[in-house]
């Protein structure tokens, strides 16, 4: 049964970021291992690259726990302290495509890659696709990145968005039959992201109405989602 709870009030939840949250399916297992194997990388270098919602931020963040990097977005790194960044030794650059177009950025990531390689440091970037897509204007920068080695994240496939559904309903401490995870695998978009904004919204329909979470209520979340004006 699904505990009665008294009042509407939402709950905040901290994102389930560690390496125990990220679940290995054939669509991601190759991109795992190229990343947890990061003492291995050519020149100490690694490019992580899928859709959105894949889980390219949350590797990039097991990463950085993992080899004590800094972490920061491509969206930073144009007022980044570089020489601070090389000293640590390890960095990973968060959708790094971003830099694209902008000459700060590029010229910013150029100099901190060539400051990583001098120091023999650790970079990993990820990115929506590979770095010969991304339409960098930078010559020497683009002629670096296209050296770099390129793992690739699988959209997510259906028994990963079943196993992070169960994840998410059980933090939220909620018994979700099985035939609603069932029923919300394959109608969900293969993004992660939206998998969290499903489950939060189901969560707090039931909380709002005071129901239980069953198939139905989980089909009228998925109809509102689709159409926010109903």
């Amino acid at each position: 049964m699904i505990r009665q709870r008294p009042l509407p009030l939402p709950r905040a939840r901290a994102e389930a970021l560690s390496r125990d949250d990220f679940f290995e399916t054939p669509a991601n297992a190759t991109a795992l291992a190229a990343v947890e194997g990061w003492q291995d990388w050519p020149e100490g270098k690694l490019v992580l690259i899928g859709p959105g919602g894949a889980g390219k931020s949350h590797l990039a963040r097991i990463w950085a726990h993992e080899a004590g990097a800094a972490l920061l977005s491509g969206h930073d790194i144009a007022a980044a302290d570089l020489p601070a960044l090389a000293a640590i030794g390890a960095v990973a650059l968060d959708e790094t495509h971003h830099v694209a177009g902008n000459p700060a950025a590029e010229t910013a990531l150029f100099h901190l890659h060539n400051m990583m390689t001098a120091a023999r440091g650790l970079l990993l970037l990820t990115g929506s696709d590979a770095p010969n897509r991304w339409p960098v204007a930078l010559p020497d920068l683009a002629s670096r990145l296209q050296a770099i080695p390129v793992a690739r994240l699988e959209p997510p496939d259906d028994s990963l968005i079943a196993a992070v559904l169960v994840k998410l309903f059980t933090d939220r401490q909620l018994s979700v039959p099985p035939a609603v995870i069932a029923y919300l695998t394959p109608r969900l978009p293969r993004s992660l992201a939206e998998v969290s904004r499903t489950v939060a919204a189901i969560d707090m329909r039931a909380l709002e109405e005071r129901r239980e979470i069953t198939r139905a209520l989980a089909a009228e979340v998925l109809d509102t989602l689709a159409d926010p004006g109903q």
